[in-house]
């Protein structure tokens, strides 16, 4: 079963169920706050999970802003388990600004985050966090962490992104993330979670199917592939793998 539910600007959150065979609707229903869009666990019987989609800023707060408001949703319509985009926590302007604006694990952003998930009783899954590793002060250069909280807020999880982006986009030039990201050195096992076994992984690593092979041989149940892709990386990527 799948719900829509949007808010403006640029904000959006589906509900559904693991589980089942989901249709393809030709227009998601965007009414305001209907009471059909409130889908519970016990009407399908399975976990309900949320998946939140955002226009992340260049300003954290508010982008915590938006995404709380769309966690504390979830969890009011009875979700177990919220997902969050890559870059949920920013997009920056230029390189230099990503690396300003980086924390590392124990700074002041995460810690809202699971403040939010003991408050809503939920689990977050974040799906791209710009995160400054113990080798910042060698390296100068971050992790993109795909980091998962459990309903008390506890760090259950972390997986750095193996398979980093460079690619040379048509009429706007090369796109570089490992000129300021490093590549995770491995992958992480699966998590069990209220709505099965979470595979983790980021973005660009669905174009490898030997990491979710590795991750569904592990036991993995659902493989998550939270992403902050651009107008065109987007239909170059997504379109040709699950079409």
């Amino acid at each position: 079963m799948l719900g829509f539910i949007t808010r403006p600007p640029h904000r959006f959150l589906s509900l559904l169920c693991p589980g089942l065979r989901i249709p393809r609707p030709s227009v998601p229903c965007a009414q305001p706050r209907p009471r059909a869009m409130a889908v519970s666990s016990s009407s399908c019987e399975l976990p309900l999970v949320a998946v939140c989609q955002v226009t992340s800023t260049p300003d954290k707060q508010q982008n915590f802003k938006t995404c709380a408001e769309l966690v504390r949703e979830a969890a009011r319509l009875g979700a177990c388990l919220a997902f969050l985009p890559e870059a949920f926590d920013f997009i920056a302007r230029d390189p230099a600004e990503t690396l300003r604006l980086s924390e590392p694990l124990g700074g002041r952003l995460l810690e809202e985050y699971t403040r939010l998930a003991r408050e809503c009783g939920l689990w977050l899954s974040l799906g791209g966090f710009h995160e400054r590793g113990q080798d910042w002060e060698q390296t100068q250069k971050i992790y993109n962490c795909h980091v998962l909280l459990n309903s008390k807020g506890a760090v259950v999880a972390t997986y750095r992104k193996t398979h980093l982006c460079d690619v040379e986009i048509p009429g706007q030039g090369p796109m570089c993330e490992s000129n300021s990201t490093m590549p995770g050195p491995s992958l992480e096992s699966p998590v069990s979670t209220p709505a099965g076994k979470v595979g983790l992984a980021v973005c660009y690593d669905m174009r490898f199917p030997e990491l979710s092979l590795a991750l569904a041989q592990a036991g993995a149940e659902i493989l998550t592939y939270p992403s902050a892709f651009g107008s065109v990386t987007g239909p170059a990527h997504w379109e040709p793998v699950f079409s």
